[in-house]
């Protein structure tokens, strides 16, 4: 499942990491829009998770036209990335679409408002709506809602990482959708390349000010991080981390320009302390996303199928290199 991870924060960190994310595509291409799907998936497009007519709260469901067995679907949702500022529910296609193309799986991508609309917590309101509406429509088409995973890389990692931690804090639930008396919580997180502590990104060395006023982060939270510290501590998934919550499989570049890879080592190290499964992976050599190694993709995989099919499986925390080795001549 070789797959392209194009997940840039903002045109300026674009510009200074295009090098960087000019990677060859992992995966058959989707076409414009990621809209030519394998024949073997049908999608139900543009539903509204939020009870409105707000084009940003909507989600594309994926579902096999063939699954393997007749139990209900475990659901792999996937969040895309993009600063908190672009992108939309077609950046996660190269995700979820193989799990739903090999009948073992239920896919979902979900867009959320964006920060130049709705400032934090809008977007975990949001994907908390939309986890709720998988739940309340799991009968409907044939979904596990006790077994829902959630995959996103950069600022989508961010927020699957916030799913994952704040199952139950009360003041990241908001009121979206009609499905309030549901849970948001989930069952695994896979977690590329996000930002996890917004209170130290910027003690690092990064192609973005992160503490400046106009980084993503601090236009997400509506001011300068380090002038807004309760804010920026409240968006932060590692200060969520409890005893508790499901397991992790976190995923950075040893070499990311942009978010700085002690933002995974942070996060392990609080899940660690806390007592939570979880297993951090170094992509060696590798940049924001643009993962070219093929084991990068397996490993999520298997992570899914542990803990949304029960299979028994070991995954290696080893380091995997950018590109992958040539096979020795015989």
């Amino acid at each position: 499942m070789h797959r392209l991870t194009c997940l840039c924060w903002s045109s300026a960190a674009f510009l200074c990491a295009a090098t960087a994310l000019a990677q060859p595509p992992r995966g058959a291409p989707l076409g414009a829009g990621g809209r030519n799907l394998p024949d073997s998936i049908k999608i139900e497009r543009d539903i509204n998770y939020a009870g409105t007519n707000n084009p940003k709260q909507v989600l594309d469901l994926l579902l096999p036209k063939t699954p393997k067995g007749d139990k209900p679907l475990p659901v792999v949702v996937g969040i895309h990335g993009g600063a908190w500022s672009g992108g939309d529910r077609i950046g996660e296609m190269h995700n979820i679409v193989p799990l739903v193309a090999s009948g073992d799986y239920a896919g979902v991508t979900i867009e959320y408002r964006l920060s130049g609309e709705a400032t934090w917590p809008a977007q975990i309101f949001d994907c908390k709506a939309a986890i709720r509406w998988v739940r309340a429509n799991a009968a409907k088409y044939h979904l596990d809602p006790e077994r829902i995973g959630v995959v996103g890389g950069s600022a989508g990692g961010h927020l699957v990482a916030m799913l994952g931690a704040s199952g139950g804090v009360e003041s990241l639930e908001g009121d979206v959708g009609p499905n309030k008396g549901l849970s948001s919580r989930v069952q695994c997180v896979v977690d590329e390349f996000g930002p996890s502590d917004f209170l130290t990104i910027g003690d690092y060395p990064s192609q973005l000010k992160h503490n400046a006023a106009n980084s993503p982060e601090s236009k997400l939270i509506g001011g300068a991080l380090l002038d807004h510290k309760e804010q920026a501590r409240a968006a932060s998934p590692i200060t969520y981390v409890a005893a508790g919550d499901p397991p992790f499989l976190i995923i950075h570049g040893d070499a990311d320009p942009v978010v700085p890879f002690n933002q995974s080592e942070r996060l392990q190290a609080a899940l660690k302390k806390a007592g939570v499964e979880s297993i951090l992976i170094a992509v060696t050599g590798a940049g924001h996303g643009g993962f070219r190694n093929p084991e990068v993709d397996h490993r999520i995989r298997q992570f899914f199928d542990k803990h949304l099919r029960g299979q028994e499986v070991t995954i290696s925390a080893e380091p995997i290199p950018q590109t992958p080795a040539k096979p020795a001549h015989q």
